[in-house]
């Protein structure tokens, strides 16, 4: 009794002990392993990113690495987690799954270092966390193998609904989203020791895992292009599989030599003489069909019509036999038409302008109306380029899915955490969000094989680059800026966009004196039929 007495009055060690317990411990570790020298590569999104559309940045369904470990809601994967833990067992050749769990905390320095945020976890729990998240990460990228029959770590029947070779399945995708998730990353090099320890089929490891890591990226990149040399040596460079699919679909651009530069002076002559019989033959077609497209364009608007139509409707008026007219009904229903042109000009206006966070250049359907074609490159981002002797618009092949919101978003947050010198990517979807304004535009670009939609509908890719207006900070890339500056220059020295900022500018913007004069051929209008209500006209006219 005594003892049990002794045991309840001492105090239970309080919050501020156990931390000082956990930095005490953390520093004597840190002694042992010193991980000084290793960046932090595993973020958080940032708050004016994860703000706007959190579901896309914190996971679903499962959760991976430290970061989200604890979210009650993502609890009911452990279970399957479990399931590939055992399997992996079964194929270790230690005796138990602990051995590779102490492998794994002999690393812990260095795998908290890889972490933005201060991990609470102990040691050996960290190192549970990663084997048992590793061993289930590996069985789901066999699906990307090349040798699937032969896969050491074939799926077993608990895991074929979330699992799927064929990759077709609701659930797959959903894993496939959370997995590729900024916040929800382990490091590479721990999965390629996890893969190295269970693989005894293959003496090549890294072949193997690499191929796994090569497919996966392949489904994922919404860049499709050819450039994968060298990807084994360049993939466990990295620090985790967003990075990896990063440096796919984003090159340094600032190392890319300028175009021009690379042209021969042969081409450049084709190009000058090219350019001069195109002004020709452009001056031609103003002198010949501008005059006559004004005019057709004044007459169809909806002010000349109503200065055509009001007199003859007045006179009618006063000229109809026993028939009075109330001048101020016809007044204010001029107003109202004028109230109703301007009203529509001003939608027009507020849908053709874009949005404040989108780059200053027309969209695909404005481009196309003046002549623009839409070309698809074989290459990545530093193929983008506007030709304005042939006026064509050179583009990536870009494959939009139910993933592809998801991994756009994560690509621009994990590019806005390293902050490199050109956020190449950034600024890539800051051109596709400025060009796509409509379902219109989605059409042209599919129609021209730059998009490849998987997607429902047109609409959806519309809404889903419309969606995406959020930027960290302005960006500048010189190779894309260089595009953007060629295809604003084309379009504004269009001569169908002269035409409509001239009629703009001195037809639909002199509205003012139109209706000025309208009101004083209303009142001339009023005084003619004061005249003949004194002089009876009617019977002058009928003696006519």
């Amino acid at each position: 009794m005594s003892a049990e007495l002794k045991a309840m009055e001492t105090p239970k060690p309080s919050y501020d002990q156990e931390w000082v317990i956990q930095i005490s411990r953390a520093l004597e570790e840190d002694l042992e392993d010193n991980a000084e020298g290793v960046p932090v590569r595993i973020f958080s999104v940032p708050k004016t990113l994860i703000s706007f559309k959190p579901e896309a940045y914190i996971p679903q369904l499962i959760a991976l690495g430290p970061y989200h470990r604890q979210r009650l809601e993502l609890f009911e994967m452990e279970h399957y987690k479990l399931t590939s833990a055992k399997r992996v067992q079964k194929n270790l050749q230690l005796t138990k799954f602990c051995h590779l769990v102490n492998h794994i905390a002999e690393s812990d320095s260095t795998l908290r270092a890889f972490y933005h945020r201060f991990l609470e976890f102990d040691r050996e729990t960290l190192a549970w966390i990663f084997a048992i998240d590793a061993s289930f990460l590996l069985e789901y990228l066999q699906t990307y193998s090349v040798e699937t029959e032969g896969s050491l770590m074939r799926i077993s029947s608990k895991m074929a609904h979330l699992i799927d070779y064929t990759r077709r399945k609701t659930t797959h995708h959903a894993i496939l989203r959370d997995i590729i998730m900024l916040e929800n990353q382990i490091p590479l090099f721990l999965l390629r020791e996890v893969h190295s320890f269970y693989d005894q089929l293959h003496e090549d490891h890294d072949q193997v895992l690499a191929t796994m890591l090569m497919g996966f990226c392949k489904d994922l990149s919404p860049i499709k292009h050819s450039n994968y040399q060298h990807f084994r040596e360049e993939c466990f460079g990295r620090a985790h599989l967003l990075e990896l699919l990063y440096h796919m679909v984003a090159p340094k651009l600032q190392l890319v030599p300028d175009c021009e530069q690379q042209k021969p002076k042969e081409e450049e002559e084709i190009g000058w003489f090219r350019k001069a019989l195109k002004s020709f033959l452009t001056v031609l077609i103003c002198i010949n069909l501008a005059p006559l497209r004004l005019l057709s364009k004044i007459f169809k608007s909806k002010a000349i019509k109503l200065l055509i139509k009001l007199p003859f409707t007045i006179l009618s008026c006063v000229l109809r036999p026993g028939h009075k007219v109330d001048i101020n009904n016809l007044i204010s229903s001029a107003e109202n038409v004028a109230e109703e042109v301007d009203c529509a000009s001003q939608k027009t206006k507020d849908k053709l302008s874009p949005l404040v966070e989108e780059i200053a250049i027309p969209s695909v359907s404005q481009l196309h109306k003046v002549g623009v074609k839409f070309r698809p490159t074989k290459g990545g981002l530093e193929s983008i380029n506007f030709d304005k002797c042939c006026g064509a618009f050179y583009l990536p092949v870009i494959h939009l899915d139910d993933n592809s919101e998801v991994v756009l978003r994560n690509l621009v947050a994990y590019e806005a955490c390293i902050a490199p010198e050109v956020m190449a990517f950034t600024r890539f979807t800051e051109l596709m969000i400025g060009i796509i304004d409509s379902e219109e535009d989605v059409r042209i670009l599919r129609g021209a094989g730059i998009i490849l939609n998987r997607l429902k509908s047109d609409e959806e890719v519309a809404t889903l680059c419309n969606g995406m207006t959020k930027s960290v900070r302005v960006t500048k890339v010189p190779v894309l800026d260089k595009a953007i500056e060629g295809a604003n220059t084309y379009y504004s020295g269009s001569w169908k966009v002269r035409m409509n900022v001239a009629m703009k500018k001195y037809v639909f913007g002199s509205w003012p004196c139109l209706t000025f004069l309208a009101a004083n051929i209303l009142i001339l209008m009023s005084t003619l039929q004061a005249a003949c209500t004194m002089y009876n006209c009617s019977k002058i006219f009928k003696a006519l």
